[in-house]
């Protein structure tokens, strides 16, 4: 009996949200770097008509999430937005390289912690989340993988919006 099955079902299903490696990595193009990959530099401060964030926004975001959850979920619970700790640039002049490392070293700060859960048991431990509720460390992973695939779709959909290419990678392929 495997006493990690679901340990080890999450940890794909983040990395998958995350960069498209894990359980089913036919989903690479719904992945959150995989969508920021397609994004031109000079289009990571851009606003698309109407919009209020840009997707460096975006972007800076998903990391302090993840740097946040983290903290309040495995860690001492100190952290708080607005910190360099936790938001490190200044969006208005983004670095996408060195945004995409650190959001690397988020996700795999997060998914060592998930990691090193010693049983599924541990899944339905309550944890500190960082606006004061005590949440199931399932549903804080599950949060999070969503909380990736979610902010993946609307990068894509800016990058889509600011460069005039809305076509589905399936009609690129020729399946369309």
């Amino acid at each position: 009996m495997n006493e990690r099955g679901g340990i080890e079902a999450l940890l794909g299903l983040m990395d998958e949200a995350f960069d498209g490696r894990g359980i089913e990595a036919s989903n690479e193009s719904q992945a959150l770097l995989t969508n920021l990959a397609t994004v031109p530099p000079e289009t990571w401060t851009a606003l698309a008509t109407g919009a209020s964030r840009s997707i460096a926004d975006i972007a800076l975001h998903v990391g302090a999430c993840k740097i946040m959850y983290d903290d309040y979920a495995f860690g001492p619970g100190s952290l708080r937005f607005g910190t360099p700790e936790v938001e490190p640039w200044d969006p208005a002049s983004p670095d996408p390289d060195r945004i995409v490392g650190w959001l690397r070293a988020a996700h795999e700060r997060l998914a060592s912690h998930v990691a090193a859960l010693a049983t599924d048991a541990e899944l339905d431990r309550a944890r500190a989340t960082n606006w004061g509720e005590a949440r199931p460390t399932r549903w804080i992973v599950a949060a999070m993988i969503t909380h990736d695939a979610y902010h993946a779709g609307e990068i894509n959909h800016l990058r889509s919006l600011l460069t005039g290419d809305d076509r589905w990678r399936f009609v690129q392929l020729g399946f369309g």
